[in-house]
Formats: C-alpha cells, sequence, structure tokens
C-alpha cells in the first residue's frame, strides 16, 4: 500500500492531484469496502458552504436601518415643527380675545409717562487719533469684497470720502 502525497518542492497541478485521488479510491475500494467510506471521508476535506452575496447575510440590518431612518426623521420633523410653533408664537397676537378687553390696556399704556436715557456725550477724539481712525476704515473698506455692481460703487464712495478726510490738513471732527 502506497503513503499518502508528501510536501513537494514544486506544487502538483489539480489534474495530478484528482488522478492520485482517483488512484487511491481504486485501490481502498478493491481492498475493503467498508474502509472506503471512512477513507474518502478523510481524503477529501468537506466542501464549504456557498458563499453567500454581502445583503444576503446581513439581510437582517435592512429592516433595521429603515427603522432608524425613520425614527430619526420623525424626530427631526417634530423637533423643527415644535420650534416653528414656539417662534410663531413670540411674533403672533391673539386672536381669540375680543378686542373690548384690550382696548382699555391698550389705553393705559398710552398715558404712562415714557422714560427716556440720558444721552452720553462721549469725550472728543484728538486729532491724531481721528487720523489713524480714518486710515484703519479704508483699510477694512479695501478688505471688503463687495457682492454687486451697487454695492462697489458705494463702497468706492465711502472710500474717497475717507481719502478726503486723509488728506486734508485741518482733520474735521467726529
Amino acid at each position: 500500500m502506497s503513503e499518502g502525497p508528501k510536501l513537494y518542492t514544486n506544487k502538483p497541478k489539480n489534474a495530478q492531484l484528482k488522478q492520485f485521488q482517483e488512484h487511491q479510491t481504486k485501490t481502498q475500494r478493491v481492498s475493503s469496502p467498508s474502509a472506503m467510506v471512512t477513507h474518502e471521508s478523510l481524503a477529501q476535506p468537506p466542501q464549504p458552504p456557498p458563499k453567500e452575496s454581502f445583503a444576503q447575510r446581513y439581510k437582517f440590518l435592512y429592516p433595521m436601518l429603515v427603522a432608524v431612518n425613520l425614527a430619526v426623521g420623525a424626530y427631526l420633523f417634530v423637533w423643527t415643527k415644535k420650534k416653528d410653533e414656539h417662534i410663531e408664537e413670540e411674533g403672533a397676537t391673539p386672536v381669540s380675545i375680543p378686542t373690548a378687553k384690550t382696548a382699555p390696556i391698550a389705553e393705559k399704556t398710552l398715558h404712562l409717562p415714557s422714560v427716556t436715557k440720558p444721552v452720553k456725550l462721549w469725550e472728543p477724539i484728538p486729532e491724531d487719533k481721528q487720523g489713524e481712525l480714518f486710515k484703519w476704515m479704508l483699510e477694512e473698506k479695501r478688505k471688503i469684497k463687495p457682492k454687486d455692481f451697487e454695492e462697489k460703487k458705494c463702497i468706492d464712495e465711502e472710500k474717497a470720502i475717507l481719502k478726503q478726510f486723509i488728506l486734508a490738513k485741518p482733520i474735521p471732527s467726529i
């Protein structure tokens, strides 16, 4: 009886391996029928199950992804709707209240004395600081990127005025 295949320096081709296995199975069948079943199961490795695609392997994930997406979508929809209602409540006036009830309240608020805040007087800016301020304003105007022709025209006019202020010997007071 021959021994099983040994490690080769050059790997045998599949056709040679099949011939060798067929030869072994024929010799085993001749020797004993009961040994054939055990030897065949040992000689041939069990075939792996057929490869399933990614979609079939993880088919339980699809319903879960749909449910999560629907839940997130519903949450965002309700959240933004509540935000919109809150904004509408702040700006809206109640319609259900009769005008007869609101009229006396409005009259009372009209007759209250108005409270005015005193105007703060700032200290005058020295002339040298005014010159620096005008130069800084001109630099900032140069950095602005106009969006359309009208805005560019307005910025150019402001820059021309600032240049006149900077070049003027007696700097006009602000």
